[in-house]
């Protein structure tokens, strides 16, 4: 009998972002892929039908994002353990912290046992977090860790945090390089090309065009960046040829605007909303700026150094893995405002040979991270859950497994 594994997230764009080389994996592995997420989630377009299209089946649960809509999640459990008893799950693929958590608890209540996998994005007991994270958040991935056959992190530090877990006496670990970078979409775009889509874009010749890529939300926060361009905008020169673009939707839009408004920085910001050209704005771009307060890696960085567009980035454990001041870009911390006007203000400055030498190096710097690499990296992760599938569950179906059948 075929078997059944599902992934599982928040919500249902997770999958086509991140997921599609996981699927094309377990499928040559012999698996039949389901996906299960909040197919309704405000503010996120609904990728069912091309999910479908992959060969994979779509479920929708009631998951909520944030952990404390108790209804809403302990909904979603009771929906996700009926869908592992119906489709015989074998095993489970969870992402996204409440995802993790549901995840987890499915495989700890459901009589079928599948083998669980927790992808950490990114603790939130990372270093310098808020006290509170660690008090609420630390005990709750150590008992979660009991009912984890394989814990998968992204960042050297959630890997030595990891090791300390108390999964089961047969769970493993894996550290992997992200979710794979794919370099022929991220390149560095024809300097021809480049200059038309500029032009575009309303850009002038010798205009600093910045640009911040992912979810309107306070980690992310682009407050830091419009409080560096209130600084400059105060100093000789101001803003002149400086143009900041923000690629993305949330539920800060709102407090981005007024504040874009209260600043007097509307002729300097422009909110862009989703845009399916992520790879032609970027490649537009002549740097990034990824504030975030924390990151479990930060694809949206990867990508920018790919295209060859140095970053102007925060200091934390996920931009760490792969920034080095001076070399692809210019690191401060997510608070500190004054240190990204000091790095926008380089930027402005920089001079062409210096330019293309750090576009160079910003290339460089990313092939570490490549899918390629990645891939083989979560091949050896789908094969100890494959292994612990066949372990568990021998030749028999879950379902045999579960009700005593012959």
């Amino acid at each position: 009998m075929e078997k059944q594994v599902l992934i599982l997230a928040t919500t249902n764009d997770f999958l086509l972002k991140f997921e599609r080389e996981n699927v094309k994996l377990l499928q040559s592995m012999g698996y039949r892929v389901h996906y299960a997420a909040n197919l309704h989630e405000p503010g996120y377009i609904s990728d069912g039908d091309r999910i479908r299209e992959m060969g994979v089946m779509v479920h929708h649960i009631d998951i909520a994002r944030s952990p404390y809509l108790l209804g809403d999640n302990r909904r979603a459990l009771s929906q996700l353990l009926t869908l592992v008893r119906r489709w015989d799950i074998r095993a489970i693929h969870c992402h996204t912290p409440v995802g993790g958590l549901l995840g987890r608890l499915a495989g700890r209540f459901s009589p079928l046992k599948p083998v669980v996998v927790y992808t950490a994005h990114g603790f939130h007991f990372y270093r310098g977090a808020p006290l509170f994270n660690r008090l609420a958040f630390y005990p709750v991935e150590w008992e979660l860790a009991r009912h984890t056959d394989i814990l998968v992190v992204i960042n050297q530090e959630d890997w030595l945090a990891a090791r300390k877990l108390p999964l089961p006496r047969d769970g493993k670990v894996f550290r992997l390089p992200g979710v794979g970078l794919d370099r022929e979409v991220f390149s560095p775009l024809p300097p021809q090309e480049r200059e038309v889509l500029r032009k575009d874009l309303g850009l002038s010749p010798g205009e600093l065009f910045l640009l911040s890529i992912g979810e309107l939300n306070l980690n992310k926060n682009h407050q830091v960046v419009l409080e560096a361009l209130s600084i400059l905008k105060r100093r000789p020169g101001g803003l002149s040829r400086i143009r900041y673009g923000i690629c993305g939707e949330g539920f800060a839009r709102p407090r981005l605007e007024r504040e874009i408004r209260d600043r007097g920085l509307d002729g300097t910001v422009t909110l862009y909303g989703y845009r399916p050209d992520v790879p032609r704005l970027l490649g537009c771009a002549d740097a990034t700026v990824f504030p975030s307060r924390r990151e479990g890696l930060g694809m949206a960085g990867l990508e920018s150094l790919a295209m060859g567009v140095p970053v102007l980035a925060a200091d934390n454990r996920g931009t760490r893995e792969y920034m080095v001041h001076g070399k692809n870009g210019l690191i401060y911390p997510w608070d500190d405002p004054a240190g990204f006007a000091r790095g926008i203000a380089l930027l402005r400055g920089m001079d062409p040979h210096r330019r293309e030498e750090l576009s160079r190096r910003c290339v460089d710097s990313v092939a570490p991270f490549d899918r390629t690499k990645a891939r083989t990296a979560m091949k050896a992760v789908y094969r100890e859950m494959d292994r612990k599938v066949r372990e568990r569950h021998g030749g028999e179906t879950l379902g045999e497994r579960a009700h005593g059948l012959p």
